[in-house]
């Protein structure tokens, strides 16, 4: 094959319709990415009904039923975390760890006015998993996914801002959400709110609100990160799932673009030189190095080590060991088989790289890596038993629904 393209698009992005548009916001992509996204919070009014994501039940049923351990909890009250002790207790025979959550210990808690908030729910909670894989894959940045649970006339946490982007979508109850502008706008994920502690508090004291509203069931608001904010629920138990979108920004991208030059560098003879003897500053040092520097800038490439991050940064649709197990056991010309969604695939000459770890193909296989590229579902004949079942084993394939 005479070229191999080196981009190419997660199936993820595939699937019939898009989660923004169609269950977030009514705004079409394009205006959300030219007027708010990273700009300005956006309220969406009964944007839908949100039930087959995440409910009370669900709250019952990860707490009481499903042996989570910490940190997938946290309880808070009035700006304070309860220490993890404190609703966590042994998990009996048979189970030889001494954090998984009490549920008596958290019912006091909630019953004595403390949020839960239930933490990366796209780890433990299957229709927030897929709906976190596909909007992630749609953004283009991760996607992590928090419940909190907040007793009425509660306050879980006071003031603050976010080092990321969130989608907030109202299950149950309602909560006032008191919005102000940044004090340190697009902060940076190591640039917490807690070192702007004080212009947070008078921000929030004295400045007018952006938005101060009732958000009810079926509501989304979006904030970028930096915007202050703090909600407190009503007459009843609320419940709201906060997506967190951890955006990538040209500060990471200088970061990767810098250290990629560094590695140029190392080959440069005259930047491994020892500094003179007895030095006690740059001096004059310090043009020579900022030459080398720039020009190596200017010929680094920064997209590997990008890719590399980006595939770190989140994890690939899940995967069911028995399933895959089935489907090699039974595997024949006509086993349909589809690429595993959010790999963040790329290939790159002849090697494959994925999540899940990298392959090298021979130049007659290229062919078939190509079709699964695409997304659709193929017979296991067309693409070749034995490429089939590498793929298979490697975790990149999986069985496609009949």
């Amino acid at each position: 094959m005479s070229t191999v393209p080196t981009t190419l698009r997660d199936t993820a992005d595939d699937v019939d319709g898009r989660v923004l548009e169609t269950r977030l916001i009514r705004l079409s992509r394009e205006k959300f990415a030219r007027d708010v996204w990273g700009r300005t919070p956006l309220l969406t009014r009964g944007a839908g009904d949100f039930s087959d994501l995440f409910s009370a039940a669900s709250v019952d049923e990860l707490i009481s039923r499903r042996g989570l351990r910490t940190p997938f909890l946290r309880v808070a009250k009035d700006g304070s975390t309860a220490p993890e002790s404190s609703f966590t207790s042994p998990g009996g025979v048979g189970a030889s760890v001494g954090d998984q959550l009490d549920d008596t210990a958290v019912w006091r808690s909630f019953a004595d006015g403390s949020t839960l908030v239930l933490q990366a729910l796209q780890r433990t909670w299957g229709p927030i998993t897929d709906f976190a894989t596909r909007l992630g894959t749609e953004l283009g940045h991760p996607v992590q996914a928090n419940a909190y649970v907040t007793p009425p006339q509660s306050r879980g946490f006071d003031d603050h801002y976010d080092v990321h982007d969130v989608f907030v979508l109202q299950i149950t109850g309602t909560k006032r959400w008191i919005i102000h502008q940044p004090v340190h706008p697009a902060p940076l994920r190591d640039e917490p709110w807690t070192e702007h502690r004080a212009a947070v508090a008078g921000a929030a004291r004295r400045g007018e609100a952006y938005i101060d509203t009732l958000l009810g069931p079926g509501d989304v608001l979006y904030l970028p990160r930096g915007w202050l904010h703090a909600a407190e629920a009503q007459g009843a138990v609320s419940i709201h799932l906060t997506l967190g979108v951890h955006t990538w920004t040209r500060h990471a991208l200088a970061e990767q673009l810098v250290q990629s030059a560094l590695e140029l560098l190392r080959e440069d003879p005259e930047m491994r030189r020892s500094l003179p003897l007895g030095v006690d500053g740059p001096g004059a040092e310090l043009a020579v190095v900022r030459r080398r520097l720039l020009a190596a800038v200017a010929e680094a490439d920064p997209a590997p080590l990008f890719h590399r991050a980006r595939r770190g940064q989140a994890r690939p649709a899940p995967l069911g060991p028995l399933e895959q197990l089935g489907a090699l056991d039974g595997l024949g010309p006509g086993t349909a088989v589809r690429l595993r969604e959010a790999l963040e695939p790329r290939l790159e000459g002849r090697r494959l790289a994925t999540r899940v770890g990298w392959l090298d193909f021979p130049e007659r296989d290229l062919p078939s890596v190509l079709r699964i590229l695409d997304g659709s579902a193929r017979p296991a004949g067309e693409l070749g038993l034995p490429f089939v079942e590498r793929l298979l084993r490697a975790g990149v394939l999986v069985p496609a629904e009949p």
